[in-house]
Formats: C-alpha cells, structure tokens, sequence
C-alpha cells in the first residue's frame, strides 16, 4: 500500500517543496538523489530518452532511495501515455505546455477514472498494488499530483484560468520554453521574461494552487521562493555532473 502523497499534502499546507531534475535516465542516480534531502525528484520524458519502462525503473529506485516524491514529465498532454504511466505506479505528473484551461482539464480528465474522466479502466497492474488496493476505482485520485507547465505569453495570461480548473494542484512555469516564445530563446534571466514569470503567481496563488518554477541559479532562486513561488526545482542530474566534471579539471588546467 502506498503512502499518502506528500509532496500534494506539503503544498496544500503552503510548505515550500526543492525538488532535482532528473535528466540522465540513470536509475543510480535517481536512488542516490532520493538519499540527499529533497523533497521530489522529477523523472523528465519530454527531452530525455526515458521511455515509460525506464520510468518505472526509476520510480523503483527512488522508493528505494528514500521519501522524496517521484514526479514523471509526460512527452505530451497525451491521455494514453498519462494511462500508462499512472498503471505503471506513477501518481504525480507534470504536464508540459498548457495553454489554457480546456487543455488543464484534457490533461485532468486522463487521471480520472469515468464518470469524472477518460482513463481507461484496468483491475490490475503497479498503479493499484496489482489488485490488492480495492479501494483504488474510488479513492486513487486523491494521492493523484497533477502540475501543468505554463511556458507562452498566453499560457501566462491563462494562469489564473488554468489554476482553477479542479484536479490541478501546481501550475509550473517552464522558463525557457517561455523564453522562446516570448522570441528571446536561451534569455530566460531577461528582465523581460523575469517579469513575465512573476505574472503567475499572484492568480495561481488566488486560485489556491502551488505556483512552480524551474530556477538553477541560486542568487534568483531564492528570491523566487520569496515572492510567493512554492514548488521550486533548484538543478538537475545533469548540470551538477556536468558542472562538477568541468571544476574538477578546470582546477587542474588553468
């Protein structure tokens, strides 16, 4: 039997909630992240090679690895990868580009079992404790963590309208792909898109909703966790490998 959903609890309560990216589809790396001290761990399938196998391979170890919260990245707002993904043992999902409160309720209903949804019905498999959860027709969507990314202008614009729609706990922006479509692609620490990253909070938090961000750089981070940001992924796998490959041999070569 799985454990109430933490990382849903802690932002209901208003606690903030650091989280790591998870990039390199290593499941080592994700049991190791699990021991460190955060409070979710994001298994990312939208630029990354992990496919939905791999997926749960990494669910396993970060249950192994400790209590953080294990989220998936879907590829799409697709509700037959979402399906598949909540019978493989996921129960928090971030869903990338969401425009606009009729795709935050596409992507609710592919969590909800009918009449409240489209999820196609299954008596066993991981999601359910393969049979042995009875109850899980009826009560599996309230451990169910669902975060939708804004990442346009207009998404932006929507994020008040997005926040309400019910089923939706976080809204998340994704700052580069904001910053690209706002045609300053690899200018996310603009103040151009700074501004426009700080336009969600205030209608998300309205709504009673978690406001999320991706933010690796400290110095910004953290006042982004000050204004009002609640969900905050601080690095990833992959840039602290990278980073700490490139210190390590600049000591030695300058």
């Amino acid at each position: 039997m799985s454990a109430p959903n933490a990382l849903k609890a802690a932002l209901r309560r208003g606690e903030k909630q650091l989280g790591l990216w998870l990039s390199l589809n290593s499941p080592l790396a994700t049991e190791m992240a699990a021991g460190i001290g955060f409070d979710w761990l994001l298994i990312d399938m939208e630029h990354t090679v992990t496919n939905e196998g791999e997926a749960v391979s990494h669910l396993r170890a970060a249950k192994a690895g400790g209590p953080p919260e294990a989220l998936v990245r879907v590829p799409w707002n697709d509700h037959v990868v979402i399906k598949r993904l909540l019978d493989s043992g996921a129960r928090s999902l971030l869903v990338p580009y969401v425009q606009n409160a009729e795709e935050a309720r596409r992507a609710v209903a592919a969590t909800r079992y009918p009449p409240a949804g489209i999820r196609g019905f299954s008596g066993m498999h991981r999601g359910n404790d393969f049979g042995r959860r009875k109850d899980y027709p009826q009560t599996g969507a309230e451990d169910i963590f669902l975060a939708v990314q804004v990442e346009s202008p207009e998404a932006v614009a929507n994020a008040g309208a997005i926040a309400a729609v019910e089923g939706v706990d976080c809204v998340f922006v994704g700052p580069n792909d904001l910053a690209a479509n706002m045609g300053m692609i690899g200018q996310v620490y603009s103040p151009e898109v700074q501004e426009m990253i700080g336009r969600v909070i205030a209608p998300v938090r309205a709504a009673g909703k978690a406001p999320g961000l991706l933010d690796f750089r400290m110095e910004t981070a953290q006042g982004w966790l000050d204004r009002g940001f609640d969900m905050l992924a601080i690095g990833s796998d992959m840039t602290l490998l990278s980073n700490g490959m490139a210190s390590l041999i600049g000591a030695y070569r300058r």
